[in-house]
């Protein structure tokens, strides 16, 4: 071992290796934060709404977005937004779980 990084457990049976699923529902959420976050570039606040919605709608109509997915963007970006924010936030998602 060089660094923590390049650290890889010596287990026999694997139980360590993270499923087919994690890794599919971690490179899907990966994927749409980095849209958005390329969307919301020199964008106000109003924009980077419609923006984030239109880009989630596109995601959960191709099936490329999970209820899983919109649960930890939410989880993710409620800590950050102060209570007004925070329900707006909520209301979107909800909305987005319905599609």
């Amino acid at each position: 071992m060089k660094d923590f990084k390049s650290y890889i457990p010596d287990d026999k049976n694997n139980n360590n290796k993270p499923s087919v699923n994690n890794v599919h529902d971690v490179q899907s959420a990966v994927e749409f934060a980095q849209t958005v976050s390329k969307a919301m570039n020199g964008k106000n606040e109003g924009q980077l709404l419609r923006t984030i919605i239109a880009e989630a709608e596109r995601g959960k109509r191709e099936g490329r977005l999970t209820n899983a997915d919109l649960d930890n963007f939410y989880n993710s970006l409620a800590p950050m937004v102060d209570g007004i924010k925070r329900k707006k936030l909520k209301e979107v998602i909800t909305r987005l779980k319905n599609i």
